[in-house]
Formats: structure tokens, C-alpha cells, sequence
């Protein structure tokens, strides 16, 4: 394999364990974390390995467990990318630990748009047009056809974007410090998962009031139009940024997410939304 010739043979075996634990990803999902912790645990062989003390392996384990989310077929890119980048920091003393999940946070949301447009929008559409081809001449293989079509690419794209993050990551994140980018491209991938946290806002908090004021019968003020005028989606973020407030001053998650459903069936009841 060409893009693990320059991998010895103890990290070939390292990438092929974290291969492996990279499919079951989402099998611990949760509304704070989503896919973090099956990456924490996909990046554990790297973890054990590169570090010896048991608060440096914490310590990577919290970096590693927090948020995360893309499309599994690449995850193991990032995952790889990630592994490097803990190796580097194990090996240098002035490494910038903040940049191993800025990396992260600025690659899941543009392989997160590619890899459903692709792996959802088109592959599974072929594979499935083949086997309800199969399934309507009475081929009892249809099924299995269709998973085994999709799946093969699933799996090689993990497996081998799996060794691609790990030797282009360690490759050129040598070269960063070398040339002193490093702080530079910490700064943009920061940059862009503000960028793509914001996108995520706009789209998956929604706030819409039908409040409206009446003169006479004849409506004089569209309530949300105001407010869109002013500024187009602020309520949800004045409503993302107060779920945030809550969050530091350490209000569990649970109770968020059921002051948020009370919150909107009162206003709902008000004839408010």
C-alpha cells in the first residue's frame, strides 16, 4: 500500500486496530457528544501507545470524547489525522494541544457534507435501484446484494482513509512546525468550526412566531418579519447562545432539552409560535 510506505510495522497495526474500532462510532450516540465517544474509544490503541502516564492518556481521552460528527465511511480520515497529531504532541514538548481538535472540528463538517451527498444521496440510491431491480424479478439475494454493494465502499474507504489521515497527518504537521504554520493553520481551522458551528445553528434551531398586531381587522405588523428584518434568525441564536450561558454554569443536559420542550409547548399553548 503506497500511502502506508513510510508507516512501520507497529503503527500499520495500530491504524488496522483503529480501522476496526471506528465502525460502532455512533453506537454510544448522545445529544452532547453524539459520535465522541466511539471516537475516544477508536483512538485508544494510539492513546496507550504514544503516552505513559496515566493523566496524559485522560487527557487525550477527554480531547477525544468531546463533540464529533460526520459521515462514518470518513471518519477514520480524521481519526488518522487525529492519531498524528498525538503522536507529534507525545514527541514534542511545545506542541499546541488546542490545534488536535480544532483539526477535527473544521474537517468533520466539509467530510460530513461530502460523505452524505455521496455515501446517502447517490451510492445507497444505486445499490438499492439494483436490488428492488433483483427484488422484483424474485431474486432472493436482493438484500444482500445491496449491502454488500454498499458496504465494500463503505469499508474501503474507511480502511484506507484511515492510513491516508494518519501519513499525510504525520507528514505535514512536521512540516507545519518546521515552518512555523502550525499557529496559522490552528487560527483557520478554528476559524472555519466557528464557521461551520454557526451554519449548524441556522439550520437545526428554528424559531417561528406568528405574533402579528391588528388594527381594525387589518393586520399592521408582522411580528416575525420585525424580527427578520432586524436580524434573520435571532431568536435561535439568542436561544443557542442562552443554552450555552446554561451549559457553563453546569446545567445537565437533560434538564436543557426539558426546559426547551416546556418552553414550547407553553409557547405553543400562547399562540406565541
Amino acid at each position: 500500500m503506497k500511502i502506508a510506505k513510510n508507516l512501520s510495522k507497529e503503527e500499520k497495526k495500530l491504524v488496522t486496530k483503529m480501522f476496526w474500532r471506528s465502525a460502532p462510532m455512533y453506537a454510544s450516540v448522545n445529544p452532547v457528544t453524539m459520535g465522541g465517544g466511539g471516537f475516544a474509544y477508536a483512538m485508544m490503541p494510539f492513546i496507550n501507545k504514544f503516552y505513559k502516564h496515566s493523566k496524559d492518556r485522560a487527557d487525550a481521552l477527554k480531547r477525544h470524547v468531546q463533540y464529533f460528527s460526520t459521515t462514518i465511511p470518513l471518519s477514520s480520515f480524521v481519526m488518522g489525522v487525529a492519531a498524528s497529531m498525538e503522536k507529534q504532541n507525545a514527541e514534542t514538548d511545545d506542541f499546541d494541544v488546542d490545534s488536535i481538535n480544532a483539526i477535527k472540528t473544521s474537517l468533520m463538517g466539509p467530510l460530513a457534507g461530502i460523505g452524505d451527498s455521496f455515501f446517502w444521496g447517490v451510492w445507497r440510491v444505486v445499490c438499492a435501484g439494483l436490488a428492488i431491480s433483483l427484488a422484483q424479478a424474485g431474486n432472493v439475494l436482493a438484500p444482500i446484494v445491496f449491502l454488500v454493494m454498499f458496504n465494500i465502499v463503505n469499508y474501503l474507504c474507511r480502511y484506507y482513509g484511515a492510513f491516508l489521515g494518519y501519513s499525510l497527518g504525520s507528514e505535514y504537521i512536521k512540516k507545519l512546525y518546521a515552518n512555523g504554520m502550525i499557529e496559522i493553520l490552528t487560527k483557520a481551522a478554528s476559524i472555519l468550526g466557528l464557521i461551520m458551528v454557526g451554519a449548524m445553528t441556522v439550520s437545526m434551531v428554528k424559531f417561528h412566531t406568528t405574533l402579528s398586531l391588528s388594527m381594525k381587522g387589518t393586520q399592521v405588523m408582522n411580528v416575525q418579519k420585525v424580527l427578520d428584518t432586524i436580524f434573520k434568525g435571532m431568536v435561535p441564536l439568542l436561544v443557542t447562545f442562552g443554552c450555552f450561558k446554561l451549559l457553563r454554569k453546569n446545567v445537565s443536559v437533560i434538564k436543557l432539552i426539558v426546559l426547551i420542550v416546556i418552553l414550547g409547548i407553553v409557547l405553543s399553548l400562547l399562540h406565541i409560535v
